[in-house]
């Protein structure tokens, strides 16, 4: 006896039955029931094709979504094609940003040591860029754990122009490193600048990017990414509240002395007293 099976996957309704009820030879044996139940029970074609494109359309939104999430790190889509023109855009593009990037370089350069401190080299950064003219403060950024997003904080420096605002950090490939990167990962990695200079917007892209790409390269080895290096933490570095604090130029140390003042006494005869020699003889 035929027994009518159907298709357990609505994502793959145009199967050889559906096809031959679209061209009218509908002989799919039945069993004990009807004809008349089963095409009660059987979808129509306008059911079948819009299924058929509400599936596809959701297996699109979630490839979209989970981006880089696949485990395969060897994935032909290079995230150095799109970080890269985000990092170094042309000059003629954002002419201030060329600017703010010259400046910013100078002041590293001027208040940069091996032992320098982050925090003093922000401050002094951020007032030398105010000194030029730009509206520069350094911006700290707290935000609380919740729903899986670990309590942090950071701070950076802003610079406002108009209704732009522009990011400036001092150690900012730093904050992508990993435990036993890939080499495609590596090579993500030594894309980025060490000192970051660019639009707010830019940097939203850039490290959605970087955080797939993360995930992507601990999963082939294995590893799990911690709750510090996910998307949604290393946004709030930059995008949470943050309070913005433009502190006046540090005081400049005093200039070191152009000569050296030595005064001498001189001790000899002429510092004898009365002027005698006193001669001792057996």
């Amino acid at each position: 006896m035929a027994v009518f099976v159907r298709s357990k996957r609505v994502t793959d309704p145009l199967d050889d039955r559906v096809k031959a009820r679209i061209v009218g030879r509908d002989s799919v044996p039945v069993g004990s029931d009807s004809g008349t139940d089963a095409e009660e029970e059987s979808p129509c074609l306008s059911d079948l094709v819009f299924g058929f494109l509400e599936d596809h359309a959701e297996a699109q939104t979630f490839e979209v979504e989970s981006g880089s999430e696949n485990d395969d790190d060897s994935s032909p889509f290079d995230p150095r094609e799109v970080v890269a023109p985000l990092l170094y855009p042309s000059a003629n593009v954002d002419r201030y940003r060329t600017l703010l990037i010259s400046h910013v370089s100078k002041a590293v350069i001027s208040f940069a040591c091996p032992r320098s401190n982050k925090a003093a080299l922000r401050r002094n950064v951020a007032a030398v860029l105010r000194d030029l003219g730009h509206n520069a403060a350094v911006c700290r950024a707290k935000w609380d754990g919740s729903g899986g997003l670990t309590a942090g904080n950071y701070e950076f420096i802003d610079v406002l122009r108009s209704d732009t605002r522009y990011i400036v950090d001092l150690d900012f490939s730093g904050e992508f490193e990993i435990a036993r990167p890939t080499d495609q990962y590596n090579l993500l990695l030594q894309t980025l600048p060490r000192v970051f200079v660019g639009r707010s917007e830019d940097l939203k892209k850039i490290v959605k990017l970087i955080c797939d790409a993360a995930k992507s390269s601990l999963k082939s080895r294995g590893l799990h990414l911690p709750p510090w290096r996910k998307n949604r933490y290393m946004q709030n570095k930059w995008f949470s509240p943050c309070r913005r604090t433009a502190a006046p130029s540090p005081p400049l140390p005093p200039p070191p002395p152009t000569a050296v003042t030595v005064n001498c006494r001189s001790v000899g005869f002429d510092a004898v007293s009365d002027g005698r020699f006193i001669v001792r003889t057996r």
